[in-house]
């Protein structure tokens, strides 16, 4: 008989007909007549109950223990509870796989996600995990689709590479080399000739300068893939293994950039509320239950259905680094020393506080906030007329501060060559970058999305190792 997903069954009439589900059993309970299973398949965060009558076997029913996966075979009829429209009166059922009880560690009742970290591997099977890989994975359909709808041309950038496009130092290193008797030059320094790529490799921490060279051949493209930071950062904002989307798109300006960003991330929001909205209704819940045992200063404003029509409904705001800068220093917070890093002179780094005020407090929407000291960006940004600042742009959002970096790339060949000699970045390692300068260079613009930034924001967790199935962190790679 073919097999019927629940969230299937739980739209089909109560009509006596029969069905096959197949699934992991939630929880158990019953009497010595009767048994209540609710049972899910991951079709959806809603269970669908069996009910197992006198008909099914004293031997099963012992087998059929929370997390046991079982087949059921049963006609679906109208519920006498409350809470669904339907249930399965069951006329056989199988067990498939058992799960001993007492070594079973996901038992039905409240796990912390510190606990839920340490069993990854079975984390999935709780409606809180399930929601959220669901909702990534429409959010990996959405950001596919809405390239393709704009003739965006998706490129596999390359995960091993000899360069470092951040400039930051922090990457790991792919060798092939022996470990004991590593070859080494007469200086007495790794000899990397002789390694796999004859040359010094790591993973990759983005993959932008390899797109912009498609860009400026095809037009308008984008990555999606993994990125990897080797960044001795234990906290619940960063990931050692991360992916990133990078669009990159030629003949563009900062201005059509933030266009581009925009639209994106209001189209997502509007995606996840259109298709993901059993999730996001259960997550919110979640969301609200947690805000009730904090402190009524540290609870967030908006609900997470709120914060998804919060950026669906407002044209976002767009100011200058130096625009924010003054209102941030002029701000009651900054005055009364409320931040715990003061803005007090022009070129600080704005911290996620700082981006929370401004769109949380002052503007009550979305902000992209453009033109920053070249000091605290990268060697690629392109130069204003005032030798000061770069055409770059940050989007800020509610809760979680900067989503999104890009900027218009510095296309002048001399500029781009001062640049790189100002931050220490050798000509010959990024030749072939250059020489996209030297033939036919033009204008372009482009932006990183952290996926994992996105996930978190869209489903109101608090700590981004619980948006990517097996987070790779300092001292931890056990799955």
């Amino acid at each position: 008989m073919k097999r019927t997903e629940v969230k299937d069954a739980l739209c089909l009439e109560a009509n006596e007909a029969l069905v096959n589900l197949k699934g992991w059993v939630r929880t158990k309970r019953g009497s010595k007549n009767v048994s209540f299973i609710a049972l899910n398949d991951g079709s959806t965060i809603h269970n669908i109950q069996v009910v197992a009558e006198n008909n099914i076997s004293e031997d099963i029913l012992k087998l059929i223990n929370t997390g046991a996966s079982i087949s059921v075979i049963g006609k679906l009829v109208q519920s006498a509870g409350a809470g669904q429209k339907t249930e399965v009166l069951a006329n056989s059922i199988e067990v498939i796989g058992v799960a001993d009880p007492d070594e079973y560690p996901l038992q039905p009742k409240k796990h912390s996600l510190e606990f839920l970290r340490e069993k990854a591997h079975l984390r999935f099977r709780t409606n809180t995990f399930s929601a959220i890989f669901r909702i990534r994975h429409a959010m990996t359909f959405a950001i596919h689709n809405f390239f393709n709808s704009k003739g965006f041309a998706n490129v596999h950038t390359p995960i091993v590479t000899g360069s470092d496009c951040e400039g930051a130092g922090e990457m790991f290193a792919v060798s092939t080399l022996d470990k004991i008797n590593t070859p080494l030059t007469e200086d007495g320094e790794v000899d990397y000739t002789q390694d796999f790529f004859g040359k010094e490799t790591n993973l990759t921490v983005s993959g932008q300068l390899e797109a912009e060279m498609a860009a400026l051949a095809l037009g308008k493209v984008y990555t999606f893939g993994p990125t990897f930071r080797a960044e001795n950062s234990n906290t619940s904002r960063h990931l050692a293994e991360f992916w990133m989307i990078e669009p990159e798109v030629a003949f563009a300006d900062l201005n059509e950039d933030m266009d581009l960003a925009e639209e994106m991330l209001q189209y997502l929001c509007s995606y996840a509320l259109e298709n993901c909205r059993a999730d996001l209704d259960f997550l919110d819940q979640r969301l609200q239950d947690e805000e009730k045992g904090k402190k009524k200063e540290e609870r967030q404003e908006l609900g997470l259905i709120q914060k998804l029509q919060f950026v669906v409904e407002n044209d976002f705001e767009r100011i200058t680094y130096s625009e924010a800068y003054d209102i941030l220093r002029n701000s009651k917070p900054n005055k009364k020393k409320k931040f715990q890093y003061l803005i007090e002179e022009w070129g600080a780094d704005f911290q996620s506080e700082h981006e929370r005020y401004l769109v949380e407090k002052k503007f009550k929407k979305p902000v992209i906030i453009t033109d920053y000291p070249k000091d605290i960006k990268a060697f690629y940004m392109r130069m204003n007329e005032d030798g000061k600042t770069v055409r770059a742009m940050d989007v800020l959002f509610p809760g979680i501060g900067e989503i999104i970096g890009g900027s218009q790339r510095e296309e002048r060949l001399d500029v781009l060559k001062s640049r790189m000699k100002e931050m220490d970045i050798e000509e010959k390692e990024l030749w072939w970058y250059l020489d996209s300068r030297k033939f036919g260079t033009v204008p372009h613009s482009g932006f990183g999305l952290g996926f994992e930034r996105l996930v978190l924001f869209v489903t109101g967790m608090g700590n981004i190792r619980d948006v990517i199935p097996f987070p790779r962190t300092p001292n931890n790679a056990d799955f």
